[in-house]
């Protein structure tokens, strides 16, 4: 059966609607004395004829009950075939249109309650280069031990035992030479005791007024110290320091004495120091 013979089967089912009065009258007149005939008329339409109508209407009703059975198993009999619809169809309604979802901008994130500020680093300490000029002073001692540093920035040195010492005395000279103007300083020579040393007086080319002359022994050291006193200058040019002592008889090596000399101009400062030749 195809799908037009269902469909008609189905309708038909649904707009079947029984006449009742149609059906008791064929029932009445089956059961009356005269449609069958060679059959005997009952005596009389007494209370015996009610049971028969009671049958006739069961029988009917169970025929009416069967039909619809059979109609029914008929549209069972044939399942829909997938998509196809079986009963009144409510009108398609095309959804409304969803309005995009605005997403909510992202939030900020919260302030925080501090923010960690990185140290400034404290501004470096001045260093020895970086440091104003200072006037030098000679550490005690002598100069230091190593090669000798003649030379620094505008101040050169030089140490030599005098020509014109004795058998007996002697003199060691520091001659310095500057090609800046000194606003101070200081020149030690220590000689080392090797035997009957002993302090004869010092020279020096520069004015004795404008120093500070001081001789002394530190251990078995003799130290001759000449400090440039405030507020004098040192000229440009060369300039002799030299310390006179007395020894023993027979000569001497000035192979262990040693010079230092630190000065100080209007921008800068100079150290120097060296040793002595030795006596041959």
């Amino acid at each position: 059966m195809d799908e037009d013979l269902r469909a008609r089967l189905r309708e038909a089912a649904a707009a079947h609607r029984p006449d009742r009065a149609r059906m008791l009258a064929r029932v009445e007149r089956g059961t009356s004395p005269g449609a069958r005939p060679g059959r005997p008329r009952p005596r009389s339409a007494g209370p015996a004829s009610w049971p028969r109508v009671l049958v006739a209407t069961l029988a009917t009703a169970g025929t009416l009950v069967a039909g619809g059975f059979a109609v029914a198993s008929v549209v069972r009999g044939q399942a829909p075939r997938p998509g196809t619809v079986t009963g009144p169809t409510a009108p398609t309604r095309t959804p409304a249109p969803v309005p995009p979802t605005t997403s909510p901008p992202p939030s900020s994130p919260s302030s925080p309650t501090s923010v960690a500020t990185p140290a400034t680093p404290a501004p470096p300490s001045p260093t020895a280069s970086s440091a104003a000029p200072s006037t030098p002073t000679t550490p005690a001692g002598g100069p230091p031990p190593g090669s000798p540093h003649t030379t620094d920035g505008p101040l050169w040195a030089d140490g030599s035992v005098d020509p014109s010492s004795t058998g007996t005395r002697a003199q060691s000279n520091v001659t310095i030479k500057t090609r800046t103007p000194l606003t101070s300083l200081t020149v030690e020579l220590r000689i080392p005791q090797t035997g009957g040393v002993q302090d004869a007086g010092t020279v020096q080319t520069l004015p004795a007024a404008d120093f500070t002359v001081a001789v002394r022994r530190e251990g078995d050291v003799l130290v001759y110290r000449w400090t440039l006193r405030a507020g004098r200058t040192v000229p440009v040019g060369q300039h002799l320091f030299a310390g006179r002592y007395d020894h023993a008889p027979g000569g001497r090596d000035a192979k262990d004495d040693t010079y230092r000399a630190d000065a100080g101009t209007a921008d800068t400062g100079a150290s120097v120091w060296g040793d002595f030749a030795p006596t041959r």
